[in-house]
């Protein structure tokens, strides 16, 4: 048995996974565990569950990697500091005295995180070879052209190159500070939207907007080659000398300083979103047209933070040069940590690989799981009143029966999901016909922002019904959106004097919840080899409503991790608008639970940052 640990940490998204004999086996991000979102802290409670789960001690461990290399890293920061010193001295003072306590001292740190016991050596792999790994060893191609783009690792912000085999290899970078990711990440701050969470918010709220500014975008911001390389203008951004990610020159471009968050959303953020989504997509095409063309490759694997962008990804598949293209569901840092671990498995050692034909990460179900019995003492530990069912058609059918009332469910099963999307492991369901599911749950479920949109879950033989599945025959991690099919679509005549939020009050197809502004829908496949009871239950839906799809979002509120387990389940179903919560066999109903009136709800959101 050969076992890897793959890790990131300190900067985004902590996480470990483990291969063993070069199979997924565990794999999980550390806010999980430690209820703080987006932990970068070194990811001790991850690790201690991936070795617990298999069932190995640190020191059986033949190899453990590292997602990227720290002293390089470092190096981009003294260089940058030099470069434009005096400037920038408040950002480098900040942030060298965590480099000289803790990053510059990795080995060490990771060998204390394993108690100690772990002493061969540790592999450094490079930020965009983790990513580049993640990307294609899961993917089910025996050969692909492979891009990468993020914010930035240690100098690269974005990479091109090939995978066959069990080898990859990245022949093309952009460099820091010309980053995608970073242009992106400045208008979610100048929109008043946190910098690494904050994205998918200005990704959901583009629609809303028209691309007023994309040429003054495209003219002042940024000199945009055909093959999507690019020069940003620095003058208009502040995140290599100072401490905030725009300048006062950017400001007086777009029209003022930067929205207060919580602060009312205008027109002019809505326009701001639109613009840089489609400077974005305009990117990605021109990237991934070169890459075609220099790799001869007919698929594509994507990875990176920018690769989340599931608009963006769904525009490539649908009219990019490639046949197939495969994103990474961890994209991000956490991602890194699978990555790194299959870097070291099949580039480094040399072993073999066999592309499995749904991918190798099968539905990325690869987190901690519990049992009914255990299920069954948290809850009873808990006072909670509950039924348990004893076969599991009574069970999906009295769920189905619940969620075609128009009943919000909590749904709790199997492993947990590795990533930041909820893939029916972790999720909260409801029907998607309703009128007002959307706000409703939005409002009083999540505790966030009206506008942001819902994600379908939709039996796969059944897609091409609903959704426009050209090119996305096999969607099952909500990485890409789709057009809602001309078949699903409501024309409303109030659609053209509508602006803004009102739009939001406009139904346009027959499964309104899951059906954003533009008429399009993050999508997510379902089969019963990669995702089980979920299929299941969306059959038993079908069975009783006649509709194969439901909303699917995540089980959490605003600034709370996803929920891990069935004690955390409870708690959340009790401080919202949930009507059922689903742990494995059991199925509770809130009018039952005896704690639900005197649930501090004040306090139970106060323990997560508002973000």
């Amino acid at each position: 048995m050969s076992a890897i640990l793959g890790l990131s940490a300190y900067y985004h998204d902590a996480a470990a996974a483990l291969l063993i004999d070069g199979r997924i086996v565990a794999a999980a991000q550390e806010e999980r565990f430690t209820r703080r979102k987006h932990d970068a802290r070194f990811p001790a409670h991850a690790v201690r569950w991936c070795l617990e789960h298999a069932g190995i001690e640190p020191g059986a461990l033949d190899y453990v990697g590292f997602y990227e290399k720290p002293l390089l890293k470092f190096d981009r920061l003294l260089e940058t500091y030099l470069a434009g010193a005096p400037a920038g001295f408040r950002a480098f003072a900040k942030g060298i005295p965590v480099w000289l306590k803790e990053k510059l001292h990795l080995p060490r740190a990771i060998r204390r995180g394993l108690g100690d016991q772990y002493r061969k050596g540790i592999v450094f792999a490079q930020h965009h070879e983790s990513h580049a790994a993640s990307a294609f060893y899961p993917s089910p191609f025996e050969s692909a052209a492979i891009l990468t783009l993020d914010g930035v690792g240690e100098w690269t912000t974005a990479a091109f190159g090939r995978g066959a085999g069990n080898r990859i290899e990245l022949t093309h970078e952009l460099r820091f500070p010309h980053s995608l990711g970073l242009l992106y990440s400045a208008f979610t701050y100048y929109c008043g939207f946190r910098v690494n969470s904050g994205e998918y918010k200005l990704m959901g709220l583009a629609p809303y907007g028209k691309p007023v500014y994309e040429q003054a975008i495209l003219e002042k911001l940024l000199d945009l080659k055909d093959d999507g390389s690019f020069r940003l203008d620095l003058r208009y951004f502040d995140y290599v000398h100072g401490l905030t990610m725009t300048s006062s020159a950017f400001h007086a471009l777009f029209g003022g300083p930067p929205r207060t968050p919580e602060s009312p959303v205008e027109q002019r953020h809505m326009d701001l979103a639109a613009s840089v989504q489609a400077v974005t997509e305009t990117i990605l095409l021109r990237a991934a047209r070169h890459a075609h063309a220099r790799t001869g490759e007919k698929n594509l694997c994507l990875a990176g933070g920018v690769a989340l962008n599931a608009v963006a990804a769904g525009r490539l598949a649908r009219e990019g040069p490639f046949e197939r293209v495969w994103v990474q569901p961890a994209s991000g840092d956490a991602g890194g940590a699978l990555g790194v671990a299959q870097f070291v498995w099949h580039q480094l050692l040399g072993k073999p690989r066999v592309p499995e034909a749904g991918g190798a990460q099968g539905g990325s179900l690869l987190g901690p799981g519990y049992t009914s019995e255990q299920a069954v003492a948290a809850l009873s530990g808990l006072g909670a009143k509950f039924t348990r069912f004893g076969d599991e058609a009574s069970l999906l059918g009295a769920v189905a029966r619940h969620l075609a009332a128009g009943k919000a469910v909590g749904w709790m099963q199997g492993r947990m999901e590795f990533g930041p999307r909820a893939l029916g492991a972790r999720s909260i369901l409801a029907d998607p016909r309703g009128e007002g599911v959307q706000s409703r749950i939005n409002r009083k479920i999540k505790f966030r922002e009206s506008f942001r949109p819902f994600a379908p879950a939709v039996l796969a033989e059944k897609a091409g019904e609903y959704f426009d599945t050209q090119r996305l025959d096999d969607a099952p991690y909500m990485t890409f959106v789709a057009p809602v099919a001309a078949a699903e679509r409501i024309e409303d005549s109030n659609e053209a004097q509508a602006v803004g939020f009102e739009r939001l009050k406009l139904r346009r197809s027959k499964i309104p919840a899951v059906t954003h502004v533009d008429g399009s829908a993050r999508l997510q496949t379902v089969d019963a080899a990669r995702h089980g009871r979920l299929e299941r239950l969306l059959r038993a839906f079908e069975a009783v409503s006649g509709c194969a799809v439901l909303v699917n979002t995540s089980f959490n509120v605003r600034g709370e991790p996803i929920v891990r387990t069935p004690e955390e389940a409870y708690r959340c179903f009790l401080a919202t608008d949930l009507d059922v919560l689903v742990v494995e066999d059991c199925v509770l109903l809130k009018e039952e639970q005896a704690g639900a009136k005197a649930f501090d709800l004040d306090a139970y959101l106060g323990n997560f940052e508002r973000d």
